[in-house]
């Protein structure tokens, strides 16, 4: 039997009746139907229960005339029993279900990256300016060779580097978890820059293959969209083992965002729910995957480096280490930040390490084995700014993938109910209605704009480092300061504490 709510809806929205010209612009642009209108008293009203203050409205309105605020919770949190807390028992209360949340982990954990401080030149290595002497950004991806001589015979099993212009790339986000217009508009930024997009575990959509060459195409659990033009047709193909949203658990796209179009391009029957089960199911060990790693060279000819993503979790060093042994050309991994689509609310929250932890753990680990050049490493998972870039390669990434910056960047408000398939501003969407609001070439332009911002600034802190490539700070933590950080955090990044010499 239904119970009865004992919280208050999270948000009010205000409108001020002296500024509303009842356009009803509130009413049609709410995706979640928290702005009505009453035709016959001719008054528009809200449901605030309904408001998730992804600020749509506030944003279209041409009056200025709406206002959205929080609503005190009834009962007294304290620093133990938080509000979060309080509302996640009384909803379980009422519904008896799992707590689901969309983006990444918002607890208040200590990001590394904003302990960590980067060095600059001053008299005895000059810096450099990036604008007036050559600075180099690009990246090459995959394996890289070991010495070799005249005498030996050319390896044609060796998959080709891939380059890329920056070392960004936006992260994976399938096509029927985000629009097609949002999925396009990162191909077309990619391709643009010059960088990769990664499609996530929903395939390609075929008007979208003029793309495929800088596509990472990924192979999930569920093997939704793999084909052999698929496979063929990508730059990069990379497995999927785990996210950093949901470690150890799989995924699920609910039947209501399986239209027609997504349900062609995943190769499932419309309107049925898209399960990825946690693990692959022919996959049970390193030697497995290494299995899988050969059948994919072998059915692209040699022609793409394969990558394997997994979940930044505690023994992700040596995973990572029996992954470059199993012939992976590329390990991405992905720090307990990472978004999503939707996740349970307590994995997302609880489950998986930092990124700055696990990149710096693998690259000593790598190193150490004398298998570092074997593979390079992407890192992912609550990447905010350049200056987050810069710091994970000077810890040992090759290059990041970054997915919720590029979200913002197209739109996002971050109101976190990307599952309900209701998102307003046309991203997180599969809804005609809504997924039109956004533009590709508009939000193509506005992902290059970012890359190109955040490019230029990695530029600008290379050359106070006075370095004038992007390979030449990879792995170089004497470039790295700690403040605030205890001796096993310093020992864990590979950094010194920031006063100390070199």
């Amino acid at each position: 039997m239904p119970t009865i709510s004992l919280m208050p809806p999270e948000f009010r929205v205000v409108r001020d009746d002296n500024r509303c010209i009842k356009c009803l612009a509130c009413v049609r642009q709410c995706g979640f139907d928290a702005q009505a209108y009453d035709a016959e008293d001719d008054r528009l009203y809200t449901i605030d229960a309904n408001c998730v203050n992804c600020q749509r409205c506030v944003s279209i309105c041409p009056a200025g005339a709406l206002t959205i605020f929080k609503n005190p919770p009834p009962m007294r949190p304290n620093a133990h029993w938080t509000e979060g807390h309080l509302r996640n028992i009384v909803k379980q209360a009422q519904t008896g279900g799992v707590l689901l949340t969309g983006m990444g982990n918002d607890q208040p954990f200590p990001p590394y990256f904003d302990r960590l401080l980067l060095n600059a030149s001053q008299v005895t290595n000059p810096s450099i300016d990036p604008l007036r002497e050559p600075m180099e950004l690009r990246t090459y991806l995959g394996s890289r060779t070991e010495v070799v001589t005249r005498e030996e015979p050319e390896d044609k099993t060796r998959t080709p580097l891939v380059p890329i212009e920056t070392p960004i790339m936006f992260s994976a986000m399938s096509y029927g978890s985000i629009s097609h217009e949002a999925f396009e508009s990162l191909a077309r930024a990619a391709k643009a820059f010059g960088t990769l997009f990664n499609t996530g575990e929903g395939g390609l959509p075929e008007d979208l293959y003029e793309y495929a060459d800088h596509a990472v195409v990924q192979v999930a659990s569920g093997r939704f969209g793999v084909h052999a033009d698929y496979l063929n047709a990508g730059r990069v193909i990379e497995i999927k083992i785990g996210q950093g949203a949901k470690p150890g658990i799989g995924g699920h796209l609910p039947g209501e965002k399986i239209t027609a179009p997504v349900a062609a391009t995943r190769m499932i029957p419309e309107g049925t729910d898209a399960i990825s089960p946690a693990p692959h199911h022919d996959i049970y060990s390193i030697e497995d995957l290494k299995q899988l790693i050969f059948t994919l060279k072998e059915a692209t000819r040699y022609q793409k480096p394969v990558s394997v993503k997994i979940s930044a979790v505690h023994n992700v060093a040596a995973i990572a280490s029996g992954i470059a042994r199993a012939g992976a050309d590329i390990i991405a991994i992905d720090g307990f930040r990472g978004g999503t689509g939707a996740a349970p609310t307590m994995i997302r929250d609880h489950v998986g390490i930092p990124i700055e932890l696990a990149i710096a753990a693998v690259d000593q680990r790598l190193r150490e084995e004398g298998i570092r050049n074997r593979v390079s490493l992407v890192a992912a998972g609550g990447f905010r700014s350049s200056a987050d870039v810069v710091k994970a390669i000077a810890l040992g990434a090759d290059a990041v993938y970054i997915a919720t910056a590029a979200l913002i960047a197209l739109g996002c408000h971050l109101c976190q109910k990307c599952y309900t398939g209701k998102c307003s501003w046309g991203i997180a969407t599969q809804d005609p209605y809504r997924s039109r609001r956004l533009n590709p070439e508009i939000g193509a332009e506005r992902l290059y704009n970012l890359l190109r911002g955040w490019s230029h600034e990695i530029k600008e802190m290379l050359g106070g480092m006075g370095i004038n490539s992007i390979e030449s700070l990879r792995g170089n933590r004497l470039h790295l300061r700690g403040v605030g950080l205890n001796e096993v955090e310093l020992k864990l990044l590979g950094v010194k504490h920031a006063g100390e010499a070199m």
